[in-house]
Protein backbone atom coordinates (compact mmCIF):
# COMPACT_ATOMS: atom_id res chain seq x y z
CA UNK A 1 0.00 0.00 0.00
CA UNK A 2 2.14 3.14 -1.63
CA UNK A 3 1.36 6.74 -0.30
CA UNK A 4 3.32 10.14 -0.85
CA UNK A 5 2.55 13.15 0.30
CA UNK A 6 3.12 15.99 -2.28
CA UNK A 7 2.73 20.31 -0.94
CA UNK A 8 3.36 22.63 -4.21
CA UNK A 9 3.43 26.49 -4.15
CA UNK A 10 1.64 26.46 -0.99
CA UNK A 11 0.90 29.59 1.31
CA UNK A 12 -0.36 30.04 4.31
CA UNK A 13 -1.58 32.46 7.06
CA UNK A 14 -3.39 33.82 10.09
CA UNK A 15 -5.59 36.82 9.21
CA UNK A 16 -3.14 39.17 7.38
CA UNK A 17 -0.06 37.65 8.93
CA UNK A 18 1.52 35.35 5.71
CA UNK A 19 3.38 32.35 7.28
CA UNK A 20 4.28 30.39 4.35
CA UNK A 21 5.37 31.31 1.00
CA UNK A 22 5.28 29.30 -1.89
CA UNK A 23 6.49 25.92 0.06
CA UNK A 24 6.80 23.21 -2.00
CA UNK A 25 7.85 19.55 -0.66
CA UNK A 26 7.69 15.74 -0.88
CA UNK A 27 7.40 13.10 1.08
CA UNK A 28 7.78 9.68 -0.62
CA UNK A 29 6.81 6.34 0.39
CA UNK A 30 8.13 4.88 3.72
CA UNK A 31 10.56 7.72 3.77
CA UNK A 32 11.17 9.82 7.08
CA UNK A 33 11.64 12.94 5.75
CA UNK A 34 12.85 16.19 8.24
CA UNK A 35 11.63 19.90 8.21
CA UNK A 36 13.99 21.90 9.87
CA UNK A 37 13.86 25.60 11.09
CA UNK A 38 14.10 27.61 14.20
CA UNK A 39 10.46 28.70 16.00
CA UNK A 40 8.28 31.19 14.43
CA UNK A 41 9.59 30.16 10.75
CA UNK A 42 6.08 28.17 9.65
CA UNK A 43 7.25 24.69 10.46
CA UNK A 44 4.06 24.28 12.17
CA UNK A 45 2.27 25.99 9.92
CA UNK A 46 3.04 23.51 7.03
CA UNK A 47 1.62 20.38 9.02
CA UNK A 48 -1.77 22.34 10.35
CA UNK A 49 -2.43 22.48 6.64
CA UNK A 50 -1.68 18.98 5.64
CA UNK A 51 -4.19 18.00 8.77
CA UNK A 52 -6.91 20.68 7.65
CA UNK A 53 -6.46 22.93 9.67
CA UNK A 54 -5.16 25.83 8.86
CA UNK A 55 -6.68 26.37 5.39
CA UNK A 56 -4.03 27.63 2.99
CA UNK A 57 -4.74 30.69 0.50
CA UNK A 58 -3.09 28.85 -2.45
CA UNK A 59 -1.52 26.01 -3.55
CA UNK A 60 -1.82 22.31 -3.68
CA UNK A 61 -1.36 19.20 -1.44
CA UNK A 62 -1.93 16.31 -2.63
CA UNK A 63 -2.14 12.50 -0.51
CA UNK A 64 -1.38 9.84 -2.96
CA UNK A 65 -2.77 6.69 -2.33
CA UNK A 66 -2.49 3.58 -4.11
CA UNK A 67 -2.04 4.81 -7.46
CA UNK A 68 -5.38 7.28 -6.51
CA UNK A 69 -4.31 11.24 -6.43
CA UNK A 70 -6.47 13.05 -3.66
CA UNK A 71 -6.50 16.77 -3.18
CA UNK A 72 -6.79 17.82 0.58
CA UNK A 73 -7.33 21.46 0.06
CA UNK A 74 -11.01 22.08 1.76
CA UNK A 75 -11.15 18.66 3.86
CA UNK A 76 -11.88 18.66 6.85
CA UNK A 77 -9.35 17.31 9.86
CA UNK A 78 -11.47 13.99 10.35
CA UNK A 79 -11.78 13.43 6.09
CA UNK A 80 -8.17 13.82 6.72
CA UNK A 81 -7.57 11.21 9.70
CA UNK A 82 -9.85 9.17 7.94
CA UNK A 83 -7.58 8.98 4.71
CA UNK A 84 -4.72 7.75 6.90
CA UNK A 85 -2.72 10.49 8.04
CA UNK A 86 -2.15 11.44 11.67
CA UNK A 87 -0.53 14.21 13.18
CA UNK A 88 1.36 13.79 16.77
CA UNK A 89 0.73 17.78 18.04
CA UNK A 90 3.53 19.87 19.17
CA UNK A 91 3.05 20.09 22.83
CA UNK A 92 0.86 16.98 23.23
CA UNK A 93 -2.64 18.63 23.35
CA UNK A 94 -3.81 15.19 25.25
CA UNK A 95 -7.01 15.12 27.16
CA UNK A 96 -5.77 15.89 30.24
CA UNK A 97 -9.00 14.56 32.87
CA UNK A 98 -9.27 11.46 30.66
CA UNK A 99 -7.30 8.44 31.51
CA UNK A 100 -4.11 6.93 29.51
CA UNK A 101 -6.14 4.68 27.73
CA UNK A 102 -9.18 6.72 27.00
CA UNK A 103 -7.03 9.16 25.34
CA UNK A 104 -5.49 6.11 23.44
CA UNK A 105 -9.14 5.11 22.31
CA UNK A 106 -9.76 8.49 21.42
CA UNK A 107 -7.24 8.21 18.36
CA UNK A 108 -9.11 4.85 17.13
CA UNK A 109 -12.30 6.49 15.70
CA UNK A 110 -12.02 5.88 12.00
CA UNK A 111 -13.08 2.97 10.86
CA UNK A 112 -10.35 1.22 10.00
CA UNK A 113 -8.77 1.58 13.05
CA UNK A 114 -11.70 0.72 15.01
CA UNK A 115 -11.79 -2.58 12.89
CA UNK A 116 -8.14 -3.20 14.29
CA UNK A 117 -8.60 -1.18 17.92
CA UNK A 118 -8.11 -4.58 20.30
CA UNK A 119 -4.37 -5.39 18.29
CA UNK A 120 -3.77 -1.95 17.58
CA UNK A 121 -3.73 -1.05 21.26
CA UNK A 122 -2.08 -4.14 22.17
CA UNK A 123 0.96 -2.76 19.88
CA UNK A 124 1.20 0.80 21.09
CA UNK A 125 1.43 -0.83 25.22
CA UNK A 126 4.27 -2.91 24.09
CA UNK A 127 5.98 -0.03 22.17
CA UNK A 128 5.37 1.88 25.21
CA UNK A 129 5.62 -0.53 28.50
CA UNK A 130 5.36 2.35 30.79
CA UNK A 131 1.65 2.91 29.40
CA UNK A 132 0.11 -0.28 30.06
CA UNK A 133 1.56 0.07 33.78
CA UNK A 134 -0.29 3.37 33.60
CA UNK A 135 -2.92 3.01 31.44
CA UNK A 136 -5.74 3.91 34.52
CA UNK A 137 -3.93 6.98 35.35
CA UNK A 138 -4.90 10.34 34.28
CA UNK A 139 -3.06 11.92 31.17
CA UNK A 140 -2.63 15.54 33.12
CA UNK A 141 -1.07 13.76 36.09
CA UNK A 142 2.20 12.33 33.72
CA UNK A 143 5.02 13.41 33.02
CA UNK A 144 6.47 15.27 29.84
CA UNK A 145 7.98 12.16 28.49
CA UNK A 146 5.31 9.99 29.53
CA UNK A 147 2.58 12.01 27.67
CA UNK A 148 4.85 12.35 24.67
CA UNK A 149 4.35 8.55 24.39
CA UNK A 150 0.33 8.51 25.02
CA UNK A 151 0.37 11.31 21.90
CA UNK A 152 2.69 9.08 19.66
CA UNK A 153 0.50 6.12 20.66
CA UNK A 154 -2.42 7.79 19.94
CA UNK A 155 -1.61 8.68 16.31
CA UNK A 156 -0.86 5.30 15.72
CA UNK A 157 -4.28 4.42 16.83
CA UNK A 158 -5.53 5.60 13.94
CA UNK A 159 -3.83 2.92 11.67
CA UNK A 160 -1.97 5.38 9.70
CA UNK A 161 -0.27 5.34 6.68
CA UNK A 162 1.52 8.75 6.91
CA UNK A 163 2.82 10.03 10.47
CA UNK A 164 2.97 13.48 10.84
CA UNK A 165 5.33 14.80 13.86
CA UNK A 166 5.44 18.05 15.66
CA UNK A 167 8.32 18.85 17.28
CA UNK A 168 8.61 16.05 19.44
CA UNK A 169 11.85 17.24 21.16
CA UNK A 170 9.90 20.36 23.08
CA UNK A 171 10.38 20.35 26.70
CA UNK A 172 12.05 17.45 27.16
CA UNK A 173 15.30 16.60 28.70
CA UNK A 174 17.79 15.44 26.09
CA UNK A 175 17.99 11.78 27.48
CA UNK A 176 13.87 11.26 26.71
CA UNK A 177 14.35 13.05 23.50
CA UNK A 178 17.14 10.37 22.14
CA UNK A 179 14.22 7.40 23.54
CA UNK A 180 11.42 9.41 21.50
CA UNK A 181 13.21 9.67 18.48
CA UNK A 182 14.17 6.06 18.46
CA UNK A 183 10.87 5.09 19.51
CA UNK A 184 9.81 7.46 16.07
CA UNK A 185 12.21 5.05 13.85
CA UNK A 186 11.45 1.84 15.46
CA UNK A 187 7.82 2.27 14.86
CA UNK A 188 8.39 3.63 11.27
CA UNK A 189 10.31 0.23 10.12
CA UNK A 190 7.80 -1.73 11.94
CA UNK A 191 4.58 -0.24 10.72
CA UNK A 192 5.82 0.63 7.36
CA UNK A 193 5.14 4.23 8.23
CA UNK A 194 5.91 7.38 5.73
CA UNK A 195 7.08 9.83 8.22
CA UNK A 196 7.46 13.63 7.89
CA UNK A 197 8.92 15.62 11.24
CA UNK A 198 9.01 19.13 11.79
CA UNK A 199 12.05 20.06 14.08
CA UNK A 200 14.67 22.43 15.65
CA UNK A 201 16.94 20.09 17.18
CA UNK A 202 19.22 18.88 14.10
CA UNK A 203 21.15 16.30 16.27
CA UNK A 204 18.13 14.79 16.93
CA UNK A 205 16.33 15.33 14.02
CA UNK A 206 19.22 13.53 11.85
CA UNK A 207 18.83 10.01 13.50
CA UNK A 208 15.53 9.44 11.13
CA UNK A 209 16.27 11.38 8.32
CA UNK A 210 16.12 10.00 5.06
CA UNK A 211 16.06 13.73 3.31
CA UNK A 212 15.06 16.98 4.73
CA UNK A 213 14.46 20.59 4.28
CA UNK A 214 15.47 23.86 5.88
CA UNK A 215 12.53 26.39 6.43
CA UNK A 216 13.41 29.74 7.12
CA UNK A 217 10.64 33.00 7.09
CA UNK A 218 8.01 30.63 5.66
CA UNK A 219 10.12 29.54 2.42
CA UNK A 220 12.22 26.33 2.19
CA UNK A 221 15.85 27.51 1.78
CA UNK A 222 17.40 24.88 1.45
CA UNK A 223 16.47 20.77 0.39
CA UNK A 224 18.67 18.25 1.45
CA UNK A 225 18.34 14.79 -0.84
CA UNK A 226 20.58 12.99 1.77
CA UNK A 227 21.37 13.12 5.17
CA UNK A 228 24.65 13.58 4.27
CA UNK A 229 24.06 16.59 2.09
CA UNK A 230 22.15 17.77 4.96
CA UNK A 231 24.82 17.62 7.46
CA UNK A 232 27.21 19.41 4.94
CA UNK A 233 25.17 22.22 4.42
CA UNK A 234 26.30 25.66 5.51
CA UNK A 235 23.60 26.63 6.74
CA UNK A 236 23.18 23.78 9.11
CA UNK A 237 26.70 23.88 9.97
CA UNK A 238 26.03 27.46 11.11
CA UNK A 239 23.09 27.65 12.69
CA UNK A 240 22.90 24.22 13.84
CA UNK A 241 26.11 22.64 14.58
CA UNK A 242 27.98 25.61 15.42
CA UNK A 243 30.97 25.48 12.92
Amino acid sequence: MASKLAIEDLEAGYGAVRVLHGVSISVEDGESVVLLGSNGNGKSTLLKCVMGIVPPSAGKIHFERDGERIDLAGKSPQEIVGLGIALVPEGRRLFPMLSVEENLLLGAYRSAARAKLAENLEFVLEVFPALRERRRQLAGSMSGGEQQMVAVARALMSEPRILLVDEPSVGLAPILVNRMIAKIKELKERRNLTVLMAEQNFNQAIKIADRGYIIVHGEIAFEGRSAAELRGNDMVKRYYLGI
